[in-house]
């Protein structure tokens, strides 16, 4: 069996390909291939299996001129917005990915950048560095507490919901939530209370963003709804840049419609809007939330079974259904 793997993975998942007997093949460098690129490597190789990345745009044209050998498609990820499903679908070609692995350590980065922005510690950090810390001051980088504070969480999934309990229970926030579809039982489990969008977003002091990008969800957040938000409220997103509006998040920090934002992921991404590096209100991270050591490991483990499974004609444990 022959698997092509687009970029270097963690060795726990290479291992258990290799333990297979399967013959590997990995992209030797450490960047995104391009669609040409990765139609290149795949035409004529007759790859039973291929283990991809969320930044790997897998289309028609990449399935194409994988083959009909290509089984599936194992994707290192939890969302699928980087595959054209109904392609897969029309090819019988399956997908997986690699669900519920990463929600604690997403979680963990979340709340992370909620203390990183309200607590200032980015901008007070690179201060330091500077040699501009002379003494203590009274008024020197005052931040915001989180006590008795609302957390807004749009998307109450298990990312969303790990958020919510630890901010309520570890941090003594009152949490409300907007998702598409209101879960009774998760508001007893997360102590946590429904809200329209429109609501979340005027009374929340911090909103935090855990949906996945569809349609329905690109821009969710755009100029309008930033100018819903309070001036001392703050904005999170560790799920998917399109989210928001990134030039109009832009324009609310310079103008201080928002007190200040923290987001791991970008609308065009790796590529920023303009402007936003400039801004000291916004911490920016390199879409890292799930950039530990053990998920990323276990994640590359659920991968490699994924294809297991398929070529060992077994049940696939992450099947994504189309």
């Amino acid at each position: 069996m022959k698997i092509y793997i687009t970029r270097q993975i963690p060795e726990a998942g290479i291992k258990k390909l290799q333990e297979k007997g399967y013959e590997l093949t990995i992209n030797p460098e450490d960047r995104v291939l391009s669609k040409a690129e990765l139609i290149a490597v795949l035409q004529g190789k007759n790859y039973d299996a291929v283990l991809c990345l969320l930044t790997d745009k897998i289309d028609d044209e990449v399935m194409a001129a994988a083959g009909s050998q290509t089984k599936i498609f194992a994707n290192y990820a939890v969302g699928v917005d980087n595959i054209d499903l109904p392609a897969a679908q029309k090819r019988g070609v399956m997908i997986s990915n690699t669900p519920g692995v990463l929600t604690e350590t997403v979680a963990e980065f979340t709340i992370g950048l909620i203390f990183a922005i309200t607590k200032r510690i980015v901008e007070a950090d690179e201060f330091t560095r500077r040699g501009k810390f002379v003494g203590w001051a009274p008024m020197l980088f005052l931040g915001s507490d989180l006590k008795e504070k609302t957390l807004g969480i749009i998307g109450l999934g298990r990312i969303g919901g790990e958020v919510a309990r630890r901010m309520h229970d570890g941090f003594g926030m009152n949490i409300i939530y907007y998702d598409a579809n209101r879960n009774e039982d998760l508001e007893k489990i997360y102590h946590v209370e429904y809200a329209d969008l429109e609501t979340l977003l005027k009374t929340s002091d911090i909103v935090s963003i855990h949906v996945p990008l569809l349609p329905t969800t690109k821009h969710l957040i755009d100029a309008q709804k930033l100018a819903m938000m309070k001036p001392s409220a703050y904005l999170i997103n560790s799920s998917r840049g399109p989210v928001i509006d990134e030039a109009a998040l832009v324009e609310a920090l310079k103008n201080k419609t928002i007190r200040g934002a923290a987001i791991d992921v970008y609308e065009k991404e790796p590529a920023l809007t303009p402007g936003l590096a400039e801004l000291d209100n916004i911490v920016i991270t390199p879409h890292i939330a799930s950039a530990s050591l053990e998920t990323r490991s276990k994640m590359a483990e659920m991968a490699a079974e994924n294809i297991i499974a398929v070529l060992e004609s077994q049940t696939l444990p992450n099947l994504v259904k189309i």
